[in-house]
């Protein structure tokens, strides 16, 4: 069989271009609801088609045969088969919208009529028999020509216009390539089908038999109290018109229906002979009701009403695409559960990494506190230590003020007595200058008025005195002032030496060293304390 191509559908929501209305019927993978259209107020048929959702799973239709019933309506255009509007796909579901076929099943119109005539069956048969013919002039077979599968398009006419619908089990026929299957109802499957032989077009005539016997007598013809005993009169082809169900029946009737059950294939009536066969020519020509009140051959409907019924009594109602939307939904719930608890499992997973790695930073924390605390817990000694020291060189500072202030008032009394010496003596020597100045004034008048030897040695004299005390004056004064300038120097280095020691206090007090070799820490030796006084060496001042 000849795969179709990868059909393309659209991936919007049904639901934003069509109102979803009453549902219609349900099979097996599907549920056919009535639709409107928004855009144009045109209704439709929405037929919703359960995906599979793996492909070992048997529940729902494969995307396969799904794209095999679209492409194969998308091909067809006949007043006798049912025509595709558009088609949508979402994540469960493929939804068909289809030509609303609101008239019911043809049977149960059938079943309705008290009596048919065998010419307005003829004119249902050859509807079928056109729809039938145009799929088959395409290669296509239909495989699932059942009642159920005969709609009618408006009931409210005389002759209604019969439209096949269901093309979920059709197949396009292609010469030369061999294709076998077993599906379709028990009850309307051709014996090829059950024997699994090669399948073609011929199949849908051997379906039209088992639709033509139930509306001519209203009996099935090959229907059983088992399905077993069912295919077994499928397979074994014979039928006998019993006089009490065909007694309205006409020969010609009876031979179309003789031409398609037949076993062989090749001898089995094709559609285009089945639409020349004389039963279905000669009632060609579809008049209405009222022009049959004169037809004395009529077909009794109330069989035909009974096997309605019993089919639809002993058919239980088909819930399997419910079941399975349920079905579905407990899955998804189960999976979304199964996600949540994986999720659960990641978020825990996630959680105890982040708990193990809060743990790892907590440590890392505490560790870098710890080390933190230490060096902090060392540098409050070591600020103690400095505190310490900033507080003896303050206390030293204090007394080398004092010790300074001490020696600068000793050498201002020491000035002061040597400005008192000094000026004692320059009394003394004013004192003594006044007196050799009157000395020599009264010798002067003395020699003024004798000029004698005695005179001229006591002149001598004076002024080898005088020259003796200028002498002793002069190394006096200088005496003197050597040791002023003498005690002068020392009172200046004094005030320098204080004045260098008071910077050296107050730059260490500013300026504290940083350096960790030049501190004296408490856990220091006296030997490194010493070392380190030996590798820097106090500087002194450049006056001392």
């Amino acid at each position: 069989m000849r795969s179709p191509n990868m059909e393309t559908f659209k991936q919007q929501k049904v639901e934003d271009f069509y109102d979803i209305g009453e549902e219609l019927g349900s099979g097996q993978f599907a549920i056919v609801k009535k639709c409107r259209e928004k855009s144009t107020g045109l209704e439709y048929a929405a037929k919703f088609i359960k995906k599979r959702q793996s492909p070992a799973s048997r529940r729902g239709v494969c995307r396969e045969e799904i794209e095999r019933e679209v492409s194969i309506l998308r091909q067809v255009l006949h007043p006798n088969v049912i025509t595709l509007h558009d088609v949508f796909e979402n994540r469960t579901d493929v939804v068909l919208i289809l030509e609303l076929v609101s008239g019911g099943e043809l049977f149960d119109f059938l079943a309705q009529k008290e009596s048919l005539s065998e010419e307005e069956a003829t004119s249902f048969i050859k509807q079928i028999l056109e729809g039938v013919n145009y799929l088959h002039a395409k290669k296509i077979a239909h495989f699932d020509l059942k009642p159920e599968n005969i709609m009618l398009l408006d009931k409210n006419i005389p002759i209604p216009h019969i439209k096949l619908i269901d093309f979920g089990l059709a197949h396009e026929i292609e010469d030369g390539v061999e294709f076998k299957n077993i599906f379709g109802t028990p009850e309307f499957v051709a014996p090829e089908i059950v024997n699994y032989e090669p399948l073609g077009l011929e199949a849908d005539m051997c379906h039209i038999f088992p639709l033509c016997v139930p509306s001519l007598s209203g009996a099935s013809p090959f229907l059983g109290d088992t399905k077993q005993e069912t295919l077994a009169n499928i397979t074994a082809v014979s039928y006998d018109f019993d006089e009490e169900f065909f007694s309205q029946t006409s020969e010609l009737a009876k031979d179309f229906i003789r031409k398609l059950l037949v076993k062989e294939t090749r001898k089995r009536l094709t559609i285009q002979e089945a639409l020349r066969h004389p039963w279905i020519m000669s009632k060609g020509e579809i008049r209405a009701p009222e022009q049959h009140k004169a037809e004395p051959n009529q077909l009794k409907t109330k069989r035909l009403r009974e096997y309605t019924l019993k089919c639809h009594s002993s058919m239980p109602p088909n819930n399997t695409y419910v079941n399975f939307e349920r079905f579905a939904r407990v899955v998804e719930d189960v999976a979304q559960v199964e996600q949540g608890c994986r999720a659960l499992t990641g978020a825990h997973d996630t959680i105890q990494d982040d708990v193990e790695t809060l743990i790892s930073i907590y440590n890392e924390k505490e560790a870098w506190y710890r080390e933190e605390s230490e060096r902090a817990r060392h540098d409050l000694s070591q600020l103690r230590y400095e505190f310490r020291k900033v507080k003896s060189s303050k206390k030293l500072l204090r007394e080398d003020i004092r010790a300074t202030g001490s020696r600068l008032g000793d050498a201002a009394r020491k000035l002061d007595h040597l400005q008192t010496q000094f000026e004692t003596l320059r009394q003394e020597l004013s004192a003594d200058l006044q007196w050799l100045r009157e000395l020599v004034g009264g010798f002067q008048l003395e020699s003024g008025s004798v000029d004698s030897p005695g005179s001229v040695f006591c002149r001598d004299a004076m002024d080898s005195q005088q020259a003796l005390m200028r002498r002793e004056s002069v190394v006096n004064l200088e005496n003197f002032k050597k040791q002023y300038v003498r005690r002068r120097w020392k009172l200046s280095f004094s005030i320098v030496s204080l004045c260098n020691h008071l910077t050296r206090s107050l730059m260490k007090k500013m300026h504290p060293r940083r350096n960790e070799d030049l501190r004296n820490c408490e856990s220091d030796t006296e030997e490194d304390i010493a070392k380190r006084k030996v590798l820097h060496p106090r500087r002194r001042s450049s006056t001392s």
